[in-house]
């Protein structure tokens, strides 16, 4: 078999990747009337643009081999600015470092374009190893914080542990999404921080933070579950006192572990919150989305919160690096009311689904919360039951 040329490879290369990013996005009506999927990722390692990956110099790469391998891309921070739908996502190289880069779309669905340059992200006195998993938060103050998990290795651990490692939430704000400020690392009384969030508001004259605390890297221990705290200044970000406003609970979607998505949403009933939860299985942990709504003047009051969980891993979405995954940490309201959720599969492509505020309001006041017992689960779909037949014979 003869070789392209050079110039016929990255003619086919250049052509492959055109089509993969102006391709047209398919709605894919949901029977549950909460919200809908879409076909196709909007983002993958694919996305990538060919002059990240490859030297395009002849003289230097004459067979126009991939130089900078791109495995994965996921986990996005999202904002609506200057009229575009802006991604901030995870990308994960072959050598398993994460970096961020955006991601542009006119319509928030498809025709998603990276930047030409990844975001170059500051440091503190501590380098970071990895980070991943940016939320974007537009703040009253006028600032966009970018809150993200910074990964170090343990220095406590012995020689021949590799893996051990401290995560903590690093915090880099901007005005344009260009050029970023870095902050000191959040402070905490938890050894380990990750899904830092930050509340767009003011509340009693400070920040607000929701934190998960944890004991281990992995393992939450006896710490876990969605907390809440207030610091003074971003400047010097230390949350003195940090309380748990929702715990993790036995056999359920968040049994092992829980924590914030994006920002929560403002509306006339309370904070819309989307979050993760995750539970073990015999083929591993399982992390699925769910919401819950707090009080306009109280965040730390669950007001509402509806059993089950809200999205799912289903079809490919379940293969991946880690499989049986979504996640989510980027959401954008919009003013007519849509919302886009965007949400990662199994750690390795990014999706888009679409819903409205009026829905979801619909959605966690009046589905039933969890009972967290088969007999009042069979109890709340006998209520379901009886009312519908009931309504039937009328």
């Amino acid at each position: 078999m003869t070789e392209k040329t050079f110039k016929d490879r990255l003619n086919h290369l250049s052509k492959e990747h055109n089509q993969l990013i102006t391709r047209i996005n398919e709605k894919v009506e949901s029977d549950n009337g909460i919200y809908c999927r879409y076909k196709f990722p909007i983002l993958t390692a694919q996305h990538a643009p060919v002059f990240w990956r490859y030297d395009l110099n002849e003289k230097t790469n004459p067979y126009l081999q991939e130089r900078f391998g791109i495995n994965a891309v996921f986990n996005a921070g999202a904002i609506k600015f200057n009229d575009k739908y802006i991604v901030i996502a995870r990308v994960e190289g072959s050598d398993r470092k994460s970096f961020f880069a955006c991601a542009e779309s006119d319509n928030g669905i498809d025709n998603f374009r990276f930047w030409d340059y990844p975001i170059i992200l500051p440091e503190t006195d501590e380098p970071d190893t990895n980070v991943y998993d940016i939320r974007l938060i537009q703040h009253e103050d006028g600032w966009i914080y970018g809150l993200f998990c910074t990964e170090r290795r343990d220095p406590s651990a012995s020689i021949g542990d590799q893996t051990s490692a401290i995560a903590q939430c690093g915090i880099i704000r901007t005005k344009d999404l260009k050029n970023w400020e870095r902050l000191p690392d959040l402070q905490t009384q938890s050894p380990q921080q990750r899904n830092v969030v930050l509340h767009p508001e003011f509340y009693k004259g400070k920040y607000a933070f929701y934190t998960r605390p944890q004991d281990g890297f992995i393992e939450a221990g006896n710490s876990g579950g969605i907390g809440f705290g207030l610091c003074n200044s971003m400047s010097n970000p230390i949350i003195e006192n940090e309380v748990i406003i929702q715990n993790k609970k036995y056999h359920t979607i968040y049994e092992a572990k829980n924590g914030l998505g994006p920002a929560p949403i403002k509306t006339k009933e309370g904070w819309l919150h989307l979050a993760h939860g995750v539970r073990n299985t015999a083929a591993g942990l399982r992390y699925v989305l769910y919401i819950f709504m707090t009080d306009l003047k109280d965040l730390t009051k669950i007001i509402y919160q509806p059993g089950g969980y809200f999205i799912a891993p289903q079809c490919n979405e379940r293969i991946g690096d880690v499989s049986n995954v979504v996640f989510s940490n980027g959401w954008i309201h919009d003013e007519n009311g849509n919302i886009f959720i965007y949400y990662a599969s199994s750690d390795t492509r990014l999706h888009v689904a679409t819903t409205s505020v009026n829905k979801l309001i619909d959605y966690v006041k009046n589905t039933a919360p969890d009972g967290y017992r088969s007999a009042t689960s069979v109890q709340t779909l006998t209520q379901l039951i009886t009312n519908n037949l009931a309504n039937n014979n009328n």
